[in-house]
């Protein structure tokens, strides 16, 4: 089977489990909005990262489904929350649920969305449940600890590339990382496989933000889903701009500074900064950066036995190597 077709079948199936999993209809304006969160679409990496992982050690998909539905609806709830923290306008090319409703429905919907994950996550049947618990909840922990640097370094100008590096790792390399490690755990792996697709999911999720800030610059609107530049607009510390700045020297740097500190920065000053991105070579340095961090992904995965869902784990690296949304 192609990989394209069997990754289609697993994210439909994630896809048909959560049109089901929510039963109540009141109040309204509670699970409107969350069936509208829910049925957005999306990529719904991680979920299939679960269901691949406790293949590729032996399990079954069908053992770990809640896991990853619970995995893809924690993932919502941050979504939900940093909607509103970015007041970001649109998600997936839809108006996101402050915008659409207001931010008192949204902090609610991403409250209720957070228990909705711990509902789906526990009707998991494993001997360790309370280890699988227990790993989800680091999770949640640490992405809301990289949340909270992520709007430090907003009003911080001593950020470093460093600093960045970790804010990542803990906002969205480890809920991919977890997801992998719930997968292995569900499917009854030994310690040494879990590590391994502890390591993967690691090395798999900061590439994908880091590709994710490079696209933010240099993708097809369209097809990215928001608004290309957004970064540069907002003053986001990321690792292009701190790299540019430790690097730019004159007007460059003076630029760059104007972006850091949020000073007359609009649309139009988006062209100037990928120039300056282009001319310091930070975005061939990001991308040299993903690149490695898929081949120590692809390193991680191959320490596992040879099998299908092994195959497709590191054909899923190559994948968000090359995605250009």
């Amino acid at each position: 089977m192609k990989f394209e077709t069997r990754y289609e079948q697993l994210r439909r199936r994630v896809d048909d489990y959560l049109r089901r999993f929510i039963t109540e209809q009141k109040p309204v304006s509670v699970y409107r909005p969350i069936r509208y969160v829910l049925n957005s679409g999306g990529k719904r990496i991680r979920p299939v990262l679960t269901l691949l992982a406790c293949e590729a050690v032996g399990g079954t998909t069908k053992d770990a489904l809640h896991a990853a539905a619970g995995i893809e609806i924690l993932h919502n709830f941050t979504l939900v929350h940093d909607d509103i923290m970015d007041n970001a306008s649109s998600r997936r090319g839809r108006a996101t649920v402050h915008t659409k409703w207001d931010d008192n429905v949204a902090i609610l919907v991403g409250d209720e969305l957070l228990a909705l994950a711990y509902r789906a996550l526990l009707r998991t049947t494993s001997e360790r449940i309370q280890q699988i618990a227990k790993v989800f909840t680091e999770g949640v922990v640490e992405v809301c600890e990289g949340q909270g640097y992520d709007k430090e370094f907003e009003t911080r100008n001593d950020v470093t590339v460093n600093d960045y590096l970790l804010m990542i790792r803990k906002k969205t390399g480890k809920m991919v990382s977890v997801a992998a490690e719930i997968g292995g755990l569900i499917g009854g792996g030994s310690q040494k496989e879990i590590r391994a697709l502890r390591n993967y999911g690691y090395f798999v999720g900061r590439a994908f933000q880091l590709q994710d800030d490079l696209l933010d610059i240099v993708a097809d609107e369209k097809k990215f889903g928001k608004a290309v530049g957004g970064d540069i607009v907002e003053g986001k510390r990321t690792v292009l701009l701190l790299e540019a700045l430790r690097r730019a020297r004159g007007r460059d740097r003076v630029c760059l500074q104007a972006v850091l500190q949020k000073r007359g920065v609009t649309k139009a000053s988006i062209a100037d900064v990928r120039g300056i991105y282009e001319r310091t070579g930070v975005l061939e340095s990001t991308r040299q950066r993903v690149v490695q961090d898929t081949a120590r992904a692809q390193q991680a995965v191959l320490t596992l036995s040879p099998t299908p869902a092994r195959a497709m784990l590191l054909w899923l690296t190559k994948i968000l190597l090359h995605r250009t949304f």
